[in-house]
């Protein structure tokens, strides 16, 4: 049986690494960004994943496939996090390599442990489901949560934007373990 838990620290490792990478050629240059524009930014990614599913990935012209777009979900959804917490402090723009990796641990693993309670409840029943169905639930949170943007972030019953970002992080995972990791 498959060990949800040690597949997420899989995943983790690719997408840090890329994180890291990014790090190195470009700083923290994403912390320009207001929150709202990095929900666009996922929804770009998303977008592009599913019109590649309708197409199929030959379609590409580009020539990058699906698995470096749900990478981008996972690493723009902890940026949003981040920006949520740094948004109206007197953090500046480049962060010390130490604090942003800090950082992108510190929402991946709070991100990781939403799913493991999650996953209890639900009994891993994303192990069933279509990667293109991650896809359609991650651009259905994104719609909710530029509503919530839009609405300058109240709501009545829902929750907020930050545990949209969350699910979509989760999402992207669950689509990058079937993907990457069961293949």
């Amino acid at each position: 049986m498959a060990n949800t838990n040690e597949e997420f620290e899989l995943v983790k490792k690719m997408c840090l690494g890329i994180f890291e990478k990014k790090y190195d050629d470009y700083g923290t240059a994403w912390r320009i960004m207001r929150p709202e524009s990095v929900t666009d930014q996922i929804y770009i990614k998303a977008s592009r994943i599913r019109s590649l599913e309708e197409k199929g990935e030959d379609a590409s012209k580009v020539g990058e496939g699906i698995v470096p777009e749900f990478i981008a979900i996972v690493n723009y959804g902890v940026m949003a996090l981040i920006q949520l917490e740094l948004k109206g402090t007197d953090a500046p723009v480049e962060l010390p390599k130490e604090m942003a990796m800090a950082l992108y641990n510190k929402y991946y693993d709070a991100t990781k442990d939403l799913m493991l309670k999650k996953n209890h409840d639900y009994g891993e029943a994303w192990r069933e489901m279509r990667v293109s169905s991650f896809t359609d639930v991650i651009l259905q949170k994104l719609y909710r949560t530029k509503q919530i943007e839009d609405n300058k972030g109240l709501t009545k019953i829902s929750e907020g934007v930050d545990a949209n970002y969350q699910d979509m992080i989760n999402y992207a995972i669950f689509a990058l373990i079937k993907l990457e990791i069961e293949k």
